[in-house]
């Protein structure tokens, strides 16, 4: 009998720049002050969760004909929300409070971390870029990677964004979604 122990498991890196490109940092709160503790960078890194529908899609691929768009340069996008709740991640079928628009996966993406048959080839990068005016939400605590830009789209992965992010107008927002697929 073969026991198999598998994951798909995921990495989630959101970075907030200004209007000059630099990183913006969070403002000191109480203790941060009163220890003289330097500001922290807004660059968040939190795992995600798989979807149910993400776990169909994942299966749809290894099928002879699949039946479901890939998230792919074609289909891959991302949308942002306020409305983390945390009680079924497992269930979520996009953000629970969208803002903005759903976000194309940028152009060079997805891709695998390294060529086949080298240490990586198990990871897949996706990338998406919000520029400036794209965004101008306070409390962003949410992502979703979906396979399209339409109420019909699929969500292959869901992830908290804490602490959440102020991203105004002249701000750009970018998401590196990193998942590893491994097996053993």
């Amino acid at each position: 009998m073969i026991n198999s122990k598998g994951k798909v498991r995921g990495l989630v890196t959101v970075t907030v720049r200004d209007c000059n490109g630099k990183v913006k940092y969070y403002k000191n709160g109480f203790w941060r002050t009163l220890f003289n503790l330097p500001r922290k960078p807004m660059v968040i890194k939190h795992h995600n969760t798989i979807t149910s529908q993400g776990d169909g899609l994942i299966a749809d691929l290894l099928v002879s004909n699949p039946t479901q768009n890939k998230v792919d340069a074609t289909n891959g996008y991302m949308r942002v929300g306020t409305g983390w709740t945390g009680s079924t991640p497992k269930n979520n079928t996009g953000v629970n409070t969208p803002t903005g628009s759903f976000k194309k996966l940028d152009s060079t993406f997805p891709k695998t971390q390294a060529a086949f048959g080298s240490s990586g080839q198990n990871v897949v990068l996706y990338r998406s870029s919000f520029a400036a005016g794209d965004l101008n939400a306070n409390g962003i605590n949410e992502v979703a990677l979906m396979n399209g830009n339409t109420i019909d789209a699929k969500c292959l992965a869901y992830a908290q964004i804490t602490p959440s992010v102020n991203v105004t107008s002249a701000d750009s927002l970018q998401i590196d979604w990193q998942i590893t697929v491994s097996g053993s």
